[in-house]
Parts: C-alpha cells; sequence; structure tokens
C-alpha cells in the first residue's frame, strides 16, 4: 500500500471528517452517556458495545478496506468510545490514549521548539514534570506558569512572551481548586492568535462544557471520573474544529500511545454511571465540605461548590455542578500524619474520581516534582490533604475523618 492509499485509510480510520454532532442531539446528556454514539451493535443488537479484541484487521482486497486496518490507527471498540466522549463533550473528535499524561505529551506535538505556552502555576505535578523536564529541558519550548485568576498577570506574560502559543489551563486547579474564567481566557487567548486547552479532568462534560465557553482543546485523565472506578489507565484529547485535527492524529497514530480496545469497553461501561455518580459524589462532598469546615484541627477548606469560595460565583455561572474534591489544611503535620494512618474507609493513596474515597498529601504525592519556591506560594505545603470524595455513605465518611482528626 502506497503511502497516499495509506493516508487515505488512516483518515478513514480515524474518522478524521469528525462525529455528526446532530446524531442523538435530542437526548439528555445520561442518554447519550448511556447508549453512546453508535449504541448497540448494528449486526448483531448487542446492547453492550462489543469489545472487538483484535491487533488487526483483513482487507477485502487491495485498495479496499472494512474500515479497520490495524488497532493502533484505528479499532471499532476505541473508535465508538472516542465517539461517545466526542459527543459528550460537544467538540468534533476524540482520541483516546493509554494515559493522560499521553494526551498531553501527544497534543504538545502540536507545538515546536521557541514556541511557549502559558500553563496555570497551580498545576498537577506529573503535568509540570513533562512540560519542564521534558519539554523544555530537552525540546527547546518554553513555559510559563501564570496566575490565570489574575487577567493582567496574563496580560503581562503574553507581553513578556509574544511567542506564546496556547494557554493551559485545569479548572478547578489542582490541588488548591482554582477556578479560572475560561470565557475571558479564551477571548485573550484568540486576540493573540494562541489557543486554549483546557484539562475538565475534575469536573467533566456533565458539569462543566469548555468548548461552550470558548476553549479550543479539552483533555482528560481518563482514569478518574470519566473511568470511576479505580481500574483503567487512560487519557483523551477532544479538538472543537478541524483545524489541529489532521497533525495531531498522525501524531497519535506515529507514537503508539492509543488506548487498548480492552480498556476502552471497560471505559465505555463506566460512562453508562458518569451522571448518577458524578450527582452522588457531589452530594456526599457538600455534607463533608461543612463538617470539616466545622472541625476545631481543620484550619482552611477549600471546596468549589462552597459558598465562602472565593471563586464560587464564577463556579455557578460557568458550571452545572461543583464536583468532589476537596482539599483542607489541618492545624499541625503530626496531625495530617495521623489521619493518613488512622482513615480506615478512605484510602491513603494517589488518584481520584472513583467510587472509593481516597486522601492524598498533595506535598509528597502529586507535587513532588514541582519546586518548592511554586508550592510554597501556592500554599502546598506540610498540613495540606487533597480529599476525592467516594460514592461511600457520607455518614461513614464523616465518621471515618473525625476518628482520624480527633
Amino acid at each position: 500500500m502506497d503511502e497516499s492509499s495509506f493516508a487515505s485509510l488512516a483518515k478513514e480510520i480515524a474518522g478524521l471528517t469528525g462525529i455528526d454532532r446532530t446524531r442523538n442531539d435530542a437526548w439528555g446528556y445520561s442518554t447519550k452517556a448511556i447508549h453512546g454514539y453508535q449504541g448497540r451493535d448494528p449486526q448483531t443488537g448487542a446492547i453492550s458495545y462489543p469489545l472487538y479484541q483484535s491487533a488487526t484487521f483483513a482487507h477485502p482486497a487491495l485498495g479496499e478496506s472494512t474500515g479497520f486496518a490495524y488497532s493502533r490507527c484505528g479499532n471499532p471498540t476505541v473508535l465508538e468510545l472516542e465517539n461517545t466522549i466526542a459527543q459528550l463533550e460537544g467538540g468534533l473528535k476524540a482520541l483516546a490514549f493509554s494515559s493522560g499524561t499521553a494526551a498531553i505529551s501527544t497534543l504538545l506535538k502540536l507545538f515546536g521548539s521557541g514556541d511557549c505556552i502559558l500553563a496555570c502555576d497551580d498545576i498537577y505535578g506529573g503535568t509540570y514534570r513533562l512540560f519542564h523536564d521534558v519539554y523544555q529541558d530537552r525540546y527547546g519550548m518554553e513555559f510559563d506558569f501564570v496566575d490565570f485568576t489574575d487577567l493582567d498577570a496574563v496580560r503581562a506574560a503574553l507581553a513578556a512572551h509574544p511567542n506564546t502559543r496556547a494557554f493551559f489551563v485545569e479548572t478547578p486547579t489542582n490541588p488548591m481548586m482554582h477556578v479560572f474564567d475560561i470565557r475571558a481566557l479564551a477571548d485573550l487567548a484568540h486576540q493573540h492568535n494562541a489557543i486554549l486547552v483546557v484539562d475538565n479532568t475534575f469536573l467533566t462534560s456533565y458539569f462543566q462544557r469548555p468548548f461552550d465557553l470558548g476553549a479550543d482543546v479539552v483533555v482528560y485523565s481518563g482514569t478518574k471520573y470519566l473511568c470511576g472506578h479505580n481500574d483503567v489507565i487512560c487519557g483523551f484529547t477532544v479538538l472543537k474544529d478541524e483545524t489541529l485535527l489532521q497533525r495531531h492524529f498522525t501524531d497519535y497514530m506515529s507514537e503508539g500511545s492509543a488506548l487498548p480496545p480492552f480498556e476502552a469497553w471497560l471505559m465505555l461501561r463506566s460512562l453508562k454511571t458518569l451522571s448518577v455518580r458524578m450527582d452522588r459524589q457531589e452530594q456526599n462532598a457538600c455534607r463533608i465540605c461543612e463538617f470539616l469546615k466545622q472541625h476545631p484541627h481543620v484550619a482552611d477548606v477549600y471546596y468549589v461548590g462552597d459558598p465562602d469560595h472565593p471563586d464560587y460565583e464564577l463556579s455557578t455561572r460557568q458550571c452545572s455542578g461543583f464536583g468532589a474534591m476537596i482539599s483542607f489544611r489541618v492545624d499541625t503535620h503530626q496531625r495530617l500524619l495521623d489521619v493518613l494512618e488512622r482513615v480506615k474507609i478512605i484510602a491513603f493513596a494517589e488518584s481520584l474520581g472513583g467510587t472509593e474515597s481516597l486522601i492524598t498529601f498533595p506535598q509528597v504525592q502529586t507535587h513532588g516534582s514541582i519546586p518548592d519556591e511554586m508550592t510554597d506560594a501556592l500554599g502546598i505545603d506540610d498540613r495540606l490533604l487533597r480529599l476525592s470524595v467516594g460514592l461511600e455513605d457520607v455518614d461513614d465518611l464523616i465518621s471515618d475523618l473525625s476518628a482520624a482528626l480527633a
């Protein structure tokens, strides 16, 4: 097969014309998540979309194709997942990766040496390490870590870096729960011929829709809420339109970081309960936030659903929910150590978004790669804990925390 034929086949496999945005348009979010983009298998009527656990696919003849050739660059189960994610997000095309970091890394291939990306200063440590230690130190890209709550600071960074090609933001941020005005940042980025990339991991498209607010690309650690069961490592990029699609897919296909079909099948299953999981987790988080705010050994609570949160009004304007991530600061470092040792129902573990509640020590775990001067400025200290609220009975979670904080 010659290069032009391969390129044509790759485009067909990837569905690079994107999804039909009018498909299932009348359905509500939960219905779309449950039934998926294509839904039941058209050949057999299977309600659970089939798992195509195949590395390769036979061609009828030279120059003819079933639409699939090799699972690294296209698999029916993976494609159904990608199309479902794109439909839920309101984008044109999604690509599924073997991890969230793989998704971000492949996205960065859109840029080159000398290009600058403005990134939020309160950012996941693994993303910081990828930006600073790999793409800056090895490949000559520039990254400036900015407080995106301060638009004047963003404008100053743009003036200092006229080579800015993109903004990269998490909102809410990890772990300090800052919230950024997505529409204002999109407008500012576009005025300077840059794109806005939003990491939507904490809220998902169920609670927050960045494309509706002007974002150009949405990224995910699908391991978290989209999966929700702590049993799949995956990531996604979702593109709003065709502008970046061909080049991004070429990098995706060439680097070999595609999500395998079995994990895609598990993710399709997980999406069916996304809305009910997030609703219940948010309800639990609201109760736990109130408990923590009243506890004598808790100094600060950071939850975007708290009416006392400084960005609460912004959250109510641009989101339909608040999620279930809470950070809180205890009164002493020894008490933090006691909490990590004493919790029984809540697991002391990294990650978030699953059915099981998890508690994390960001300074050492998720943000250990970030320089001390940055974490100190942000308040990520030796008394700060991050809690991912799960689906357990909320009274049990509160009792667990109460005993651990005693």
